[in-house]
């Protein structure tokens, strides 16, 4: 009777073994025909049960799963990729262990191929401002090959794109254990027929030149992405409001590229935003020593000495810049303001004086200043109008600067101006 039983039994279990088979048969033959939902459904309906048979038949099994589910990935469902990614990588993991390797090619060429859908579909999403989503999958592409460490620094670039800086910085920081560069060559070659500059890898671009459908081949040395890392990272733990580590990832930074003036200037606006206006305008001073003709250095300088009160130091720094960039808009606006603002402050000194006779002297000569200072205004918006005749701001403060003076005639001319351009005329002066 016992040996009846364990009959049975092994019958038994050779039933179901048969039927888990017969299951994952009909999956891939649904997965063939294009039915990747009734693939997914069949295997589900076995998958309590496949942990119980040999290691072919659990190898077998997760590489259904995972192209299963990578075609449901490859047709829309997000969800998908990491469930396909988890039983591809399965199916080396269950042969390694056993020694026999009879699906674990397949199931990595199909990575490959899911890599190269992650991809593309992180691409369709970064151009449909679904930032989080492309990271995401650019970093999947980075686990399922992690020698391919460029998916990562671009899946940090996504991140940031979305504003997801707590994730950007997971991103970065692994850029930065891993030893990311980022620098090598790119190839490029002219296509004959369209005349569009296209990169290609190198044995393709000689293909393609060597065929006569590509012209022009030309190797470009890209430079060293990890300054870049470090001050990403340091813009990111400021947005954070962790001002202590940005500083100290500026410091790193520098010390691995002294020349670069753009670390010094995030470095400045950092101690700018900490309120440390003299450490700002010593880091200033010594990028502008690095970097003379460089007009954004120049304009900032103006910018804190204008907010510290410091009308003539600011002056300078918008003059100096303006002689490098004669159209920069921003600088001839801020020029114009240190003259109303000097004007300005004269208004209160006016108004305190009495009604004697000295008094009205004095009040006459301060009016004869202020109306000076604000005509100095006018003369350099004036000047800028010459070369960019509708910008509406410039239109806008001459505009606030005639009324304030009392031209009336001036007023309207640039009421008009500013109508013609576009802009609102609002009838507000700056002044008394």
């Amino acid at each position: 009777m016992k040996t009846r039983f364990l009959i049975f039994a092994m019958l038994c279990f050779s039933i179901v073994g048969f039927a888990q088979k017969k299951e994952m048969k009909n999956a891939e033959k649904a997965l063939e025909d294009g039915n990747a939902a009734e693939a997914k459904n069949l295997l589900q309906s076995v998958e309590g049960a496949i942990a119980g048979e040999d290691a072919k038949d659990q190898a077998e099994y997760y590489l259904i799963k995972g192209k299963t589910y990578a075609k449901l990935a490859k047709d829309g469902d997000n969800s998908a990729f990491d469930e396909a990614l988890t039983s591809l990588q399965k199916v080396s993991t269950i042969e390694e262990k056993s020694g026999k390797a009879k699906f674990s090619d397949e199931a990595k060429q199909h990575l490959q191929a899911m890599t190269a859908d992650l991809v593309n579909s992180a691409v369709e999403d970064n151009g449909n401002k679904k930032f989080k989503e492309a990271a995401d999958k650019l970093y999947t592409s980075y686990k399922i090959s992690p020698q391919d460490t460029s998916y990562l620094y671009y899946a940090a670039s996504s991140a940031v794109n979305g504003g997801h800086y707590e994730q950007a910085l997971k991103f970065y920081e692994e850029l930065q254990e891993v030893g990311y560069d980022g620098s090598g060559t790119i190839y490029k070659a002219t296509n004959v027929e369209t005349g569009e500059v296209e990169e290609m890898d190198k044995t393709q671009r000689d293909l393609m030149v060597k065929s006569g459908t590509y012209k022009d081949p030309q190797d470009e040395k890209a430079p060293s992405k990890k300054a870049e890392i470090v001050k990403n990272t340091a813009l990111i733990y400021t947005q954070l409001g962790q001002d202590d580590k940005a500083l100290e990832a500026y410091k790193t930074a520098r010390e691995s590229n002294p020349e670069d003036v753009n670390l010094i200037l995030n470095e400045a606006n950092l101690y700018y935003k900490m309120d440390d206006k003299e450490k700002f305008k010593e880091l200033m001073a010594e990028a502008t020593a690095m970097a003379p003709d460089n007009p954004d250095l120049q304009y900032n300088i103006g910018v804190i000495n204008m907010e510290q009160g410091n009308l003539e130091a600011a002056r300078e720094s918008y003059k100096k810049t303006l002689e490098i960039d004669p159209g920069y808009t921003n600088a001839q606006l801020n020029l114009s303001t240190t003259y109303v603002n000097e004007g300005n402050a004269l208004i209160d000194d006016m108004n305190a004086l009495g009604n004697s006779k000295a008094d009205i002297a004095k009040y006459d000569e301060l009016k004869q200043q202020k109306d000076d200072l604000f005509m100095e205004g006018a003369t350099v918006l004036e000047d800028a109008l010459k070369t960019n005749p509708g910008n509406q701001g410039i239109l806008t403060q001459l505009k606030n600067i005639y009324g304030a003076m009392g031209d009336n005639d001036n007023f309207m001319r640039l009421k008009k101006l500013l109508e013609d351009a576009g802009g609102q005329s609002e009838d507000t002066n700056e002044g008394q």
